[in-house]
């Protein structure tokens, strides 16, 4: 009976690890099971946000690019859509085609200065303004300084472009005051009111005709004519790009 003993413990002591042996052998693959399911997700889980956040940017810059060709040529479609009816109107209007050309905003003129900017573009030369255009709506205009193209917005006292407005044409010249757009040389005998479009006319060869402005929002009685306070369009304060006027007809 004695010599069974050690007999008898040995084979519980095999059974006993034979027993925990295989849980902990189970435990420990099924951890690492875990794990690698686990990682795999993941490895999935990340791979798939890469891909999104990929699809997405080039996505993004896919519309950027079409909502850019999209604003030129609904700025286009403005004025093309104004000089037909000017033809429906008078059959001898000369032939129309005008053009524009995107620019980049690089930074303030003058730091203090918050309505003026050096811009992207070479074909301006000395002496010369042409309009500047964001969104379809008129924004300011475009000089030279210093041998560079400056972009000065349309609320500066120096931006001064040709109007017309309502569908009576009502002629006007636009000019900022530091805070307001304002049309102003507006004969007394007219009578604009507030509320009417304000387009530019086409007549000073800055803009073409038909581009939005803004609306009236107030009339001034001076003594030889009238002015008018418009609520424009146009409201940012800085700008990433313009649409320049490279041709006018």
């Amino acid at each position: 009976m004695n010599k069974l003993k050690p007999i008898l413990f040995i084979a519980i002591f095999l059974s006993l690890s034979i027993y925990i042996g295989s849980n902990i052998k189970g435990s420990i693959v099924g951890i690492s099971n875990n794990f690698v399911s686990a990682f795999k997700n993941g490895k999935e889980f990340i791979t798939n946000k890469i891909n999104n956040h990929f699809y997405q940017a080039q996505e993004i810059q896919k519309l950027r690019t079409e909502n850019q060709i999209l604003r030129k040529e609904s700025t286009l479609l403005n004025t093309v859509a104004n000089e037909l009816n000017q033809i429906l109107k008078d059959t001898k209007s000369i032939q129309f085609s005008p053009d524009v050309q995107i620019s980049r905003i690089l930074s303030y003129v003058n730091i203090s200065d918050y309505s003026k900017f050096w811009i992207d573009f070479k074909g301006i030369k000395k002496d010369e303004i042409r309009g500047a255009i964001y969104q379809g709506n008129t924004a300011g205009i475009i000089t030279q300084k210093d041998g560079n193209a400056v972009a000065i917005l349309q609320t500066d006292p120096k931006s001064s472009f040709s109007v017309a407005i309502g569908d009576s044409k009502i002629p006007g010249i636009a000019n900022g005051d530091g805070k307001n757009v304002v049309v102003k040389f507006i004969p007394q005998w007219l009578k604009p009111e507030i509320g009417e479009e304000v387009y530019t006319s086409g007549m000073d060869n800055i803009f073409f005709a038909g581009v939005p402005v803004g609306k009236i929002k107030e009339i001034v009685d001076d003594d030889l004519y009238k002015s008018a306070i418009i609520e424009p369009y146009f409201k940012e304060n800085i700008p990433t790009f313009l649409y320049i006027v490279i041709k006018e007809r």
